[in-house]
């Protein structure tokens, strides 16, 4: 029997979505009420765009977005172009380094991509739409926004904050501009709901301190109440949040990451994430979610299959998901190298170290020198013992050179 009344609270709770919420009656019966007479709730997600791209990390909030809109809602996405001026103290020690006006519009630019491939954007009652704060805040005036909105703010209850309590507990400094930061994104909730009725804010659990700033105001000054709903902090069976892959960023635009390296990530995850990745980042069904994660032993491999094709399809597209399971075919059942490997061009007496390092599979030349010592480089499928080693006309094989670093990470060198 279904806990709640409206279908998105179920699906959230279902799928492991669900970590807090303001008022949970509350805004179950909203949604419901909105549900039943046939008039989308508007519900948002704020990014600031300090990064050209979105990353597995981001996915969880941008997955609650797309099934709000899915049952019927309205998606506001918000960029930070006023926030990022400042930069989210929440989980940091340090200010953010600024940004230049020409970085920050490139990286809006790359967040709309992001967003647009879990969303659907358009004019519709439930399309999603971006907005920027940089709109209204840009011709505020200092005084007159302390005046008008620091009143409903006790500074009491700000230094109890997460974000502001765990950075002084640590004795990490934290600038004035950074104090600022909960008032901001309290304002931009209350200028959402204002300009678009938007009453409730999805983000990840680390955002609760920012999302009450928000409620709160709306309370107080406009005497109306706005709900905060927030997602877990999604982690592995070790502890390691989800979304970092050996150290680098799994990012959702392909010009950061190719798709074949984004299937991958799913399809190597550990035994023990199968079910939550499958409710979380795909939009199978429970009863095959169930399915799925229920299969024991060598089994398993083909839930991750399953998992790794549909996480891609919905960030990458279809064609690009077909592309990335044909290769792993190939790569890793047929023994062949497959099409939609990471392919780069090297001259002929390249050394093996700058060319692990041109793939993107080491960090530095230390690295590969280390993996070579313990056997974890191979050249065409043979472990690779001399860190001095040239590449040669020699080692082409049909057209390429296929490179390895251990028994999952496979990549093409074209001699030129």
């Amino acid at each position: 029997m279904s806990k709640f009344k409206s279908e998105f609270m179920n699906i959230m709770l279902e799928r492991g979505f669900y970590n807090q919420c303001t008022n949970e009656e509350g805004f179950d019966t909203y949604l419901y009420e909105c549900e039943k007479a046939g008039k989308p709730a508007v519900g948002y997600l704020g990014s600031d765009p300090t990064g050209d791209s979105l990353h597995v990390g981001h996915i969880v909030p941008l997955m609650m977005l797309r099934w709000f809109q899915k049952c019927g809602h309205k998606p506001l996405t918000l960029v930070g172009g006023a926030t990022a001026r400042i930069g989210d103290p929440s989980g940091k020690d340090k200010l953010r380094p600024f940004l230049s006006e020409e970085t920050l519009a490139q990286n809006i630019v790359g967040l709309k991509k992001s967003f647009s491939k879990f969303l659907k954007f358009g004019d519709g009652a439930t399309d999603a739409m971006m907005v920027d704060n940089w709109d209204w805040f840009k011709d505020i005036n200092y005084l007159a926004f302390l005046r008008d909105i620091g009143t409903y703010y006790s500074v009491n209850r700000m230094l109890t904050m997460d974000s502001v309590k765990s950075r002084l507990e640590r004795e990490q400094p934290m600038s004035f501009l950074e104090f600022n930061y909960m008032l901001l994104q309290g304002y931009d909730f209350c200028e959402l709901y204002n300009k678009y009725g938007c009453r409730a804010q999805i983000a990840g659990a680390d955002q609760w301190g920012n999302i009450t700033s928000g409620t709160e105001l709306g309370r107080r000054r406009h005497n109306v109440e706005l709900f905060g709903f927030t997602s877990p902090i999604i982690t592995d069976s070790s502890g390691k949040k989800m979304g970092k892959s050996e150290g680098n960023a799994v990012w959702i635009n392909e010009e950061k990451l190719p798709s074949y390296d984004y299937y991958q990530y799913f399809r190597n995850i550990g035994d023990a994430e199968v079910k939550m990745c499958l409710s979380i980042y795909t939009d199978l069904p429970m009863s095959e979610v169930n399915r799925l994660s229920a299969l024991q032993d060598k089994e398993i491999n083909e839930a991750k299959k399953i998992l790794a094709f549909e996480a891609t399809k919905i960030c990458r597209g279809l064609e690009a998901a077909q592309a990335a399971q044909q290769t792993a075919v190939q790569t890793f059942e047929q023994g062949i190298s497959g099409g939609d490997l990471p392919t780069v061009d090297c001259a002929v007496g390249t050394g093996i170290l700058d060319a692990f390092l041109t793939l993107g599979f080491v960090a530095s030349k230390g690295e590969a020198r280390r993996l070579i010592k313990q056997a974890g480089l191979k050249l065409n499928d043979k472990v690779i013992t001399d860190e001095n080693y040239k590449l040669s006309a020699g080692d082409v094989v049909d057209g390429k050179i296929k490179l390895s670093q251990g028994k999952k990470k496979h990549g093409l060198v074209i001699l030129k």
